[in-house]
């Protein structure tokens, strides 16, 4: 009996008529072990894990295999993004047991979850061979399983420990935190390490705020050399917008073709916050694009954005997005099949399988002749009508939480930056406002639904799909990046509810999650017991917990003027504070943090009765030191505390600039706010 038919995970649902007889993971599942006396098998993946599927194909659809693994086991899936908390345990007994980690993970553990053997994907055979081994050893050396399963538990307690050295997160450990990332940089191809390569976009945000403070050219050339690189190649889509999870190869070139909701969300930001601060074009047009991307293609009307975009189509990679010379010009004709070859690098070689071409810009468009930046957008419009008639992706509907908010956040700060540098003589101003149209649309749909679906009885949910909330209770991450958002949502529409939702979360994070050093776990002190409770301190593919809580706690703080939770922020990231000078690229988000609350952070209010296009304000983000938090208004605005008591002098409008709780004197001209920003 298969029991997955009425999950909300798209992830279970593609294993709801697999032969096995899957559990969702539910103490029941644990108690049917412990009543057969078999081990458990844990089965983790997500909805666009290529190997995930490969797997599911090979193993779980044979009903040889799957016989095997119902006569000796009780078989779990989980999902990985609707259970994070199960994900990390786990994963570091797999790391911990294998020296790597990744997905489809595979566990066996004993009736009471104990892990005792681990590891990722297996072809049919092997892990035919490995159901009969583990099957045996409990059987027959059930000892020496404990005793392993044992071991495990406190190999993974310890790597999740709480309570070791804390330290202040000093200028001196930003510095050598950049240094670090400045060695480990591929000189070459942008980036940090060899293939398979991964957008590094939390180490970009954290150089960008870095090159701010300290006026590096290195950590600016670093940040523009890696985005362009990233953005031409094919890991970029260079019709529809938006970032594959990563490349095979070390340069970019060939995508793993999922397309991930945080990633694309954090992308935006480091290429929003390189526009803002160079005015770079091509900064610009990925910017513009990948908020596109995020509006059309992962928003749900009346809901969230959706988790991810399959690495398949119809069990084939690439299958979408790949090209040959002739079909350009099956689609464009001959001439403008030949420029689309040139411009996007389309031979009759190719650079994908089958002669294939994945599409890259080979040339610079950016800085071309306007006649010539119309002609590829023109031949994109017509490449994207042809791409939309070819089988899709699958897409994972489901909605969640944290991702969501890194969403709300990015989109924030691309609507604040569009407005500074929108201007009706630009060539694609049309094209500009119909984006910055849909992506606002987007982001008030996401934030509406997380208010409204998410908080429940005053507590986030993890997950939700169709409107309806599932059952994961929310983690650390989920506070941090929606209460970041809430912030980020109240900067730039002025309303006092969502600041005061943030409030509220961070608040219930503060009372549930706290560790005793300061820090914090990653599950609230009544969340589901599992056999460690997981504190992970470092930045993987999204931020930790920790990081986003902090960057919530420090906006929260400036905002409001309540200094303990600025106090908590600081306590919380001394317990990081040690690793990010040694290892920069997995603190990322920690040590852009670290730079706003060095910075200050600023807090800057600008009492205007046009909160949208006020010289004073356009001054103040364009100029914005990191981390600073910006609001615009009427003087004693309801909601908005930044507003209180702060009179326009004479009438005009007036900006007021703290720092640190420690106010300057107020200035009515966009000179003296420069000045006072600089």
């Amino acid at each position: 009996m298969n029991r997955l038919a009425d999950a909300t995970s798209p992830y279970l649902l593609q294993h709801a008529d697999n032969p096995v007889d899957w559990w969702p993971w539910c103490d029941e599942a644990f108690a049917e072990a412990k009543r057969r006396d078999v081990p458990v098998l844990i089965s983790v993946g997500y909805a666009a894990c290529h190997w995930c599927h490969v797997m599911a194909h090979e193993s779980f659809e044979n009903e040889g295999v799957a016989q095997l693994m119902n006569d000796d086991f009780v078989c779990v899936k989980v999902d990985r993004e609707e259970r994070p908390d199960v994900d990390a345990v786990y994963m570091t007994a797999t790391q911990a047991m294998t020296g790597q980690g990744g997905w489809p993970m595979t566990v066996f553990a004993t009736p009471d979850g104990t892990p005792f053997f681990c590891g990722t994907y297996f072809p049919r055979s092997n892990f035919v061979r490995l159901l009969g081994s583990v099957a045996t050893a409990w059987r027959d050396q059930r000892e020496a399983v404990l005793r392993q399963g044992a071991a495990v538990v406190e190999a993974i307690g310890g790597a999740q420990a709480v309570g070791g050295l804390t330290a202040p997160l000093t200028a001196e450990l930003l510095d050598a935190a950049a240094d670090q990332l400045a060695t480990e940089y591929d000189e070459t191809n942008g980036g940090f390490g060899g293939a398979p390569k991964f957008p590094p976009h939390m180490n970009l945000l954290f150089l960008l705020r870095h090159h701010q403070r300290t006026g590096s050219t290195r950590s600016l050339e670093i940040v523009r050399h890696t985005c362009e690189a990233m953005a031409r190649g094919g890991l970029h889509d260079q019709l529809a917008g938006g970032f594959a999870r990563y490349s095979v190869d070390g340069h970019w070139t060939v995508p793993h073709f999922e397309k991930m909701l945080y990633d694309n969300a954090l992308l935006l930001r480091v290429y929003t916050q390189l526009w803002r601060l160079t005015g770079d074009r091509l900064a610009r047009r990925v910017a513009r694009d990948t908020a596109r991307f995020l509006a059309d293609e992962l928003h749900r009307a009346g809901e969230g954005f959706a988790s991810a975009l399959d690495a398949d189509t119809e069990g084939v990679e690439g299958l979408t997005y790949v090209w040959t010379p002739a079909q350009l010009v099956e689609v464009l004709g001959e001439e403008d099949g030949r420029f689309a070859a040139d411009l996007f690098g389309v031979t009759e070689q190719g650079n994908f399988e089958g002669g294939t071409s994945v599409l890259r810009l080979a040339r610079d468009v950016d800085d071309a002749d306007p006649e010539v930046r119309a002609r590829r957008q023109e031949v994109v419009g017509r490449l994207l009508a042809a791409r939309d008639t070819r089988p899709q992706p699958a897409r994972d509907d489901k909605v969640v939480a944290a991702w969501n908010g890194l969403a709300i956040t990015a989109i924030a700060e691309f609507q604040q930056v569009a407005a500074l540098y929108a201007s009706p003589d630009d060539e694609d101003a049309n094209l500009m406002e119909g984006v910055t149209i849909v992506a606002d649309g987007a982001m008030r749909d996401a934030a509406e639904h997380l208010a409204a679906v998410h908080v429940v009885d005053g507590r986030l949910r993890r997950v939700s799909r169709d409107r309806v909330v599932g059952e994961p209770a929310g983690v650390l991450e989920d506070y941090g990046c929606v209460a970041e958002a809430f912030c980020a949502l109240h900067q730039l529409t002025g309303e006092g509810r969502w600041l005061t939702l943030a409030g509220q979360l961070l608040d219930v994070a503060l009372a549930r999650f706290a560790a005793p050093d300061g820090g914090f776990y990653d599950t609230a002190d009544d969340a589901e017991r599992l056999v460690t409770r997981p504190a992970d301190p470092t930045d993987n593919a999204t931020p930790a917990g920790r990081s986003a809580m902090v960057a919530a706690l420090v906006a929260y703080a400036a905002l409001t003027g309540q200094t303990r939770y600025r106090e908590a922020a600081e306590a919380a990231l001394s317990t990081v504070a040690p690793i990010v000078g040694r290892h920069a690229r997995f603190t990322g988000y920690a040590a852009t943090v670290g730079e706003a609350l060095l910075s200050g952070p600023y807090e800057i209010a600008v009492v205007t009765d046009d909160p949208v296009g006020d010289p004073l304000l356009a001054a103040a983000l364009r100029h914005a030191p990191p981390g600073a938090v910006v609001v615009a208004g009427r003087a004693d605005q309801p909601g908005v505390p930044l507003l209180a008591e702060r009179p326009a002098l004479g009438g005009r409008p007036t900006a007021y600039v703290c720092r640190g709780f420690v106010c300057d004197r107020p200035v009515t001209t966009v000179e003296e706010l420069v000045a006072r920003l600089g």
